[in-house]
């Protein structure tokens, strides 16, 4: 084990408002000391890192990504269409997904996200076929390649058009078969330890897309498993529209009806929540990540985030798929959010810090990974360094600030775990060119697949 210093950041953002303006020590894969402004380490570090060049933050961590979306980035028979039909133009063409577009589209994805500073991933996969039986498997193949922390959601799809549902019934499933798999992915893959880098949950896709009782059972399982459970809830009004006409309920409501107020539950976009609705949310401690990229580019409305939060719901964001972003850019997403909360409550409702928080410890509490999201003495040593060297930071005055104002995009350095996987902007253990070949090598036969069945 070895002792490394990163001494003297440009600036030192820690999410815990701790004086680390001298650097941090990390010692094998933990924060082991914070170095204040004026000080030096405690005890001799073998290695040093010169960080003065350099904006040091928290890994990013992102609660919702759909990682095989990557695959259908501006397709252009979904152009320009709010969720419902969005979700109808591409549903043919993901019931083509095999093995190896998942495994191309998970690589992808991560890398995207690790070179944004990108440490920790959330992904929900839901959409499962007889030529993609065991997807999740395929992406915890493919993520441990990559090096960032996931929670793979076994999601699920179980009401088809022909029940009432929206997704076609090509890609729904026996909810037997969903529960039977999301148990043995529970004992073949999850790590419910500190250290962890691969966890499960559970997550049913949608309201208009799953039944009740499968919403009910995935709640009991996850419950007897202890592990998180994960769904799209109040995206749209035509979400709501589609559960008062079902349940004869609004999407919380709901919710609270199939036993999902449970402090192991994060919802994606919660756009469309009421005051009670808010209040009820607290009481049931429920978690909801907001994915502004994603609701401006299907209009589907602007997310409370703020009230949430200030409410006490915890908070993380997340780039949603890449098809309806449509990009994987966690960096990003942090600016979209403070731009996004700034117009709906007001300049000064919103800074550079409480966007990074939701970036950083609001996504850690949404996963319940406490040791993630911070700098401070004994968290997991996840971290992203910054340079401000592009023509868009020339003449800042605050570093921390113009990594969101100027609009940061790529890390130059990230740690995972005490181990470099980002060196001067390059991958260590991949290369990125080759990810990029094999991925459009399966987005273009994906959409010829498609081609071909659809005629």
């Amino acid at each position: 084990m070895s002792r490394l210093w990163l001494r003297h950041p440009l600036a030192c953002w820690t999410g815990t408002g701790e004086d680390a303006d001298n650097g941090i020590v990390i010692d094998g894969a933990r924060v082991v000391e914070l170095v204040p402004h004026g000080h030096t380490p405690a005890t001799d570090c073998d290695q040093t890192f010169d960080a003065s060049a350099h904006v040091l933050i928290p890994g990013l961590i992102n609660g919702h990504h759909h990682f095989y979306q990557t695959l259908t980035r501006a397709l252009k028979p979904a152009l320009n269409k709010a969720l419902f039909p969005w979700l109808q133009a591409l549903y043919p063409v993901w019931a083509n997904l095999d093995d190896e577009a998942i495994y191309a589209s998970t690589q992808l994805a991560l890398s995207e996200l690790l070179l944004s500073g990108c440490t920790t991933a959330a992904d929900h996969h839901y959409v499962f076929s007889h030529l993609l039986p065991r997807a999740i498997d395929v992406q915890v193949e493919a993520a441990r390649t990559i090096g960032n922390r996931v929670t793979l959601t076994r999601g699920s799809m179980s009401l088809g058009e022909s029940a009432g549902g929206l997704p076609p019934d090509s890609v729904v499933e026996p909810e037997a078969l969903i529960l039977s798999e999301s148990q043995r992915l529970i004992r073949d893959y999850h790590d419910a330890s500190p250290e962890s880098f691969c966890q499960i949950a559970l997550a049913p896709c949608s309201p208009f897309s799953v039944t009740p009782e499968l919403m009910k059972e995935s709640a009991r399982l996850a419950a007897s498993e202890q592990v998180l459970l994960h769904t799209h809830l109040a995206e749209t009004a035509d979400e709501t529209d589609f559960c008062l006409k079902r349940f004869g309920q609004r999407p919380v409501e709901y919710l609270a009806e199939v036993g999902w107020m449970d402090e192991r539950v994060w919802l994606a976009h919660g756009i469309h929540f009421n005051d009670a609705e808010i209040e009820q949310l607290v009481r049931g401690k429920v978690g909801v990540c907001h994915c502004p990229s994603s609701n401006m580019l299907l209009g589907s409305g602007q997310c409370r985030a703020l009230e949430l939060n200030r409410a006490g719901v915890r908070v993380g964001l997340g780039v949603d798929g890449s098809a309806s972003n449509d990009g994987s850019n966690m960096i990003q997403e942090a600016r979209q959010a403070m731009l996004m909360q700034k117009l709906t409550y007001g300049s000064d409702q919103c800074s550079h810090i409480d966007a990074l928080s939701l970036a950083t410890r609001g996504g850690a509490d949404l996963l319940h990974r406490p040791e993630l999201g911070s700098l401070g003495v004994g968290q997991q040593a996840d971290l992203a360094l910054f340079k401000l060297d592009e023509p868009r930071f020339s003449g800042h005055d605050d570093p921390l600030a113009a990594l969101l104002l100027c609009g940061a995009h790529r890390a130059d350095f990230v740690m995972v775990g005490g181990n470099w996987k980002v060196r001067h902007g390059t991958m260590v253990d991949q290369d990125i060119q080759d990810i990029m070949a094999r991925h459009g090598v399966q987005a273009k036969r994906l959409r010829e697949r498609w081609n071909t069945h659809s005629r």
